[in-house]
């Protein structure tokens, strides 16, 4: 089954690898000889499908997740070895097409608005009389 990152970018079934092992924590009576913790693996150093520009921006960007160029995504949260399989293409699909999007504009810089100062310190003034009424009444 491919692997829909985006309209534009569709991962083959054969790039990808799959591992499966028994999965810790609590579950049923099953859950102890049962493989279901899965890891998904694909080569994005190796991948046919990326263009130089989206390979060199995925290895970038996912510097901290790779291994010689290799992403790992594990999924162990269901008893499931199936809906592992499923929330594992997920995490994929998501870390992947983050890793792909464009950079966010660069923020600009803006000052207060004159009318949001005013407001502001007269904020500050409502609360320095409000804290003033409290305090006992002075005896002089």
């Amino acid at each position: 089954m491919d692997l829909e990152v985006s309209p534009a970018l569709t991962i083959p079934d054969r790039e990808l690898g799959w591992r499966f092992s028994r999965s810790s924590g609590p579950g049923g009576q099953h859950v102890n000889t049962s493989d279901s913790r899965v890891e998904l693996f694909w080569n994005v150093a190796d991948s046919a499908k990326l263009s130089d520009d989206q390979r060199m921006r995925l290895l970038t960007r996912l510097a901290k997740r790779l291994v010689d160029g290799v992403i790992t995504v594990t999924a162990s949260e269901r008893r499931s070895q199936l809906r592992n399989r499923e929330l594992a293409l997920a995490k994929l699909a998501d870390l992947v097409a983050a890793g792909l999007a464009p950079d966010a504009a660069p923020r600009r810089p803006t000052k207060p608005t004159r009318g949001s100062g005013r407001r502001h310190l007269a904020a500050k003034q409502q609360r320095s009389a409000t804290k003033k009424q409290r305090q006992r009444p002075s005896a002089e």
